[in-house]
């Protein structure tokens, strides 16, 4: 009965603490004696406004001055505080799309809007809003991580936050070299001061490129632990990668682009569960040389030079016909001596997703 106690304690004004004990008191069901400034009824429905996307993009195109078209009239919006994984080919228009929302390349058309802001018309605001951590460190080699950090910040008319940046080498295990040359860092620990440097002026969106291409398998699942902890703290973060595994193990929603088109945006488990097959693989007693002809109507295929029978089934359907399947390889004589099932990973639907386009 919380919406019955929240008019109470509306109604109750300056009846204060006495309102709300007989409103406590009321059951919400019987019409009779109700509280002051509760009319009996059906409880009411708070009405919540849809939450607006952190970034909107509308009819992006972008072709080059070769006449090269990167980008073909992409829609996308990204939701606040999820993580979005970009993934597709090289060439595919990844970097392009990620250079023209913060600012680095002129789209040919269409809008896009950060936080609300539009890119073009508030470029300001709108880069305000957001962090990039390229793939590679190109400057500051001779500089301390301190003074470099500091540096990013300023570049965003940003006053002079020491206790904030110190929060940010913290959390990213980087206090203790705050007084470090970047050169005499390593691999993992430049990294590091990529993201540092991207959240130096407090955006509330970031971008990663290819945030562990060349690293180790431990850096690897540092990186991931780091990006989900900056998830927690309230960022929206966008990832480009090549690696479907950080994909699948990070993001909540994946887009996927080929030839500047995105060809799907969807929610990671939906895509696979939509996308994904299922395969129970069969190992022989007896090799075969075909499937027989009478099997030819079941979506079975010969492997392992015939020692082994895969069939492909949907795990969503109410009737997978494994039943049936089994039934008729014993009419037919085929036994087996071994099975296991397997599904896809999301790394085989977005092959197939991009194979579909060429």
């Amino acid at each position: 009965h919380e919406g019955v106690l929240i008019d109470a304690i509306q109604g109750a004004g300056a009846r204060g603490i006495a309102g709300y004990a007989r409103a406590a008191a009321w059951d919400g069901v019987s019409r009779k004696n109700p509280p002051l400034g509760i009319r009996p009824g059906r409880p009411r429905r708070l009405r919540l406004r849809p939450m607006s996307p952190v970034i909107s993009i509308r009819g992006l195109d972008k072709t080059y001055a070769s006449g090269f078209q990167a980008l073909k009239s992409v829609d996308l919006e990204i939701r606040k505080g999820e993580i979005f994984a970009l993934l597709g080919p090289n060439g595919a228009g990844k970097t392009t799309l990620i250079s023209i929302v913060c600012g680095i390349v002129n789209a040919s058309a269409g809008t896009v809007t950060a936080d609300g802001h539009d890119i073009v018309r508030d470029y300001r605001a709108a880069r305000a809003k957001i962090g990039l951590v390229p793939q590679e460190l190109s400057t500051d080699a001779f500089e301390s991580v301190w003074a470099t950090v500091r540096f990013s910040r300023g570049l965003f008319g940003k006053p002079r936050d020491d206790a904030y940046l110190e929060k940010v080498l913290r959390d990213l295990s980087l206090w203790d070299k705050k007084d470090r040359k970047i050169m005499a860092l390593s691999g993992g620990m430049k990294r590091r001061v990529l993201i540092a440097k991207a959240l130096s002026h407090q955006p509330s969106i970031l971008f990663l490129d290819e945030p562990t291409a060349g690293v180790d398998v431990e850096l690897r699942h540092d990186m991931w632990r780091r990006v989900r902890g900056l998830r927690e703290r309230g960022h929206t973060i966008i990832l480009t990668t090549h690696y479907i595994e950080e994909a699948e193990e990070m993001a909540d929603r994946v887009g996927v682009i080929s030839k500047g088109e995105l060809i799907v945006v969807e929610d990671k488990r939906t895509l696979m569960r939509k996308l994904g097959k299922k395969q129970l693989t069969l190992t022989l007693q007896a090799p075969l040389d075909a499937v027989p002809g009478t099997l030819s109507d079941l979506p079975l295929e010969l492997a392992e030079d015939g020692h082994a029978l895969v069939y492909t089934f949907d795990a969503q359907s109410e009737e997978t016909g494994i039943a049936g399947l089994l039934e008729r390889l014993g009419e037919h004589g085929i036994d087996f001596k071994d099975l296991h099932s397997s599904e896809s990973s999301l790394e085989d639907i977005f092959v197939s997703l991009v194979r579909g386009q060429k």
